[in-house]
Formats: structure tokens, C-alpha cells, sequence
């Protein structure tokens, strides 16, 4: 099944030093940019990443140092990167968790301006977890009948992640779901904004939901001390909390949504 598109759709993959996203970094990014008319773009860029690649995210990806410490730094390519992804949204493969919270991140080390919590996400595996609970090897599989050749390699995986997808909303086209509270729905549809909708599973207000909205859509910290809490309370009633945070090892992202809320309430 083709896609239905608003806006171009890019499908994104990171290889990186590791998981952690504050600390970690990229060194190497895939899109695919499936156009509204059906067309498709693709870009590979590999980046030095300023640190040394560990032996074990090395066996992983395939990626050494010696491959890239030559290469551009992300901050070079980065402007090429928003150029490329601008008035877009974005899918992938547990994108929601860890690609795009980590491709934020290096856009602000990079000083680029780009609000991704602005686009529209959809986490194909979000989707193929909630109706089959596997990985991407077992969901190429599982719904394009072949084996992945080259799991792990960016292209590859974003390759597969937007076959995954159009095979998706082939196989599930008026399936029902039905939620943690009983209630059933037929979510998987030709079109972005209800398949996001369908494949978050959270109310972040930044990337990792240090902060998210509760019920009554407030900002409120899901962390610490403070859980459950107001942000617009918590820096009222504890000042120094908003310095502990931008001190403190949480991602840009984080900071630049606490930042943000402490300036609208003046």
C-alpha cells in the first residue's frame, strides 16, 4: 500500500557510540524521504563522532574510529541534514525512543534551530510491537517474507523500516485494536497523523519524558522528588531545582523545554 501523505515522510536510522542519549553520538545516519507523489530521496552520510567508537557498538554496526576519524563532524553536515528533512515528518524504528531524541540533541550541540517536536513521528516498531511484539529483523520478516540482509547497516534498516510500514498498513487496513482499557479501534490507516497518534506511547513534553502532560495538559516532571509535580510550581516554589536541571547530565532537549516554560511564565 502506497502512502497517504500530507507533508514528505522521512524515514531515519542512527548508528551510534552507544545508547545513552545525552552522552552518546551519531556516526552514521540514513534517510529516505518518501515524497507526496510517491518519489523517494535517499541520503547516507557517515560522521566522525568526536569520541572514540566502543568495541562493542563497533560489533554491532561494523563501524570503527579508524573508518571515520577523517570524516566531517555531525555540526558540519548539520545544516545540510535540516535542509534535507525541513517541512517534514519523520518515521522509523524505535525512532521515538532513541533515533530522533538523539538527532535533536545534535542539532543543538550544533547550534541549529529545528524544533522536531513539531513534526508528526510514527515508530513502526511501536506499531508492530502493540500488534505482533517482536524486532526488525523478525517484523522484515514477519510481514515482507524475507530475510534482512545487512541488519544493523543504516541504509539497510531504513530500507526495511519503510517496507515494514506499506506492509503494515496492507496486512492491518481495518484491523482492530484494542487498548490497555478496552477500548477498540481501527488505527491503522493510510495517514500520518493517526498512525503517530497510534504509535506513541507517551505525552512527552521533551524526547525521554523527563517532563510530560498529564491529564489535564500540564507540563508536569515525571521524575525525582518532583513527580507528578507542576513544572510551573516547582520553579515557583523551588528556584534552585531549575538550576539543578541545567546543571545536571539531562539532555539539551530537556533543558531547552525547561528553559522555555521558566520564560513564559515571566
Amino acid at each position: 500500500m502506497d502512502l497517504q501523505l500530507k507533508n514528505p515522510l522521512v524515514f531515519i536510522d542512527l548508528e551510534t557510540t552507544g545508547i545513552n542519549i545525552v552522552t552518546d553520538r551519531i556516526v552514521e545516519i540514513a534517510l529516505i524521504k518518501v515524497n507526496i507523489d510517491g518519489s523517494e530521496e535517499e541520503k547516507e552520510i557517515r560522521v566522525n563522532p568526536g569520541m572514540p567508537i566502543p568495541k562493542q557498538a563497533s560489533d554491532i554496526h561494523g563501524i570503527y574510529y579508524d573508518d571515520v576519524k577523517d570524516l566531517p563532524t555531525f555540526k558540519e553536515v548539520a545544516k545540510s541534514l535540516a535542509k534535507f528533512i525541513e517541512g517534514c515528518d519523520l518515521a522509523g524504528f524505535n525512532s521515538n525512543r532513541f533515533d530522533i531524541p538523539l538527532l535533536a540533541e545534535e542539532f543543538l550541540r550544533a547550534d541549529i534551530d529545528i524544533d522536531l517536536k513539531k513534526r508528526k513521528f510514527i515508530d513502526v516498531q511501536a506499531i508492530f510491537h502493540k500488534m505482533e511484539k517482536r524486532t526488525l529483523v523478525a517484523a522484515f520478516k514477519f510481514y515482507c517474507k524475507q530475510e534482512l540482509v545487512g541488519a544493523h547497516g543504516a541504509l539497510a534498516d531504513t530500507r526495511a523500516t519503510l517496507k515494514v510500514l506499506k506492509s503494515q498498513l496492507d496486512m492491518y487496513d481495518g484491523a482492530e485494536y484494542e487498548d490497555a482499557k478496552g477500548v477498540k479501534s481501527t488505527p491503522i490507516v493510510n495517514d500520518v497523523e493517526k498512525l503517530s497518534e497510534f504509535s506513541s506511547y507517551d505525552r512527552n513534553v521533551d524526547f525521554i519524558g523527563r517532563i510530560v502532560y498529564n491529564d489535564k495538559g500540564e507540563e508536569v516532571f515525571n521524575f525525582g522528588k518532583n513527580k507528578g509535580i507542576s513544572v510551573e510550581t516547582v520553579l515557583k516554589e523551588q528556584p534552585g531545582y531549575f538550576g539543578w536541571i541545567m546543571n545536571g547530565e539531562f539532555p539539551l532537549y530537556t533543558k531547552k523545554v525547561l528553559t522555555n516554560i521558566k520564560l513564559r511564565m515571566k
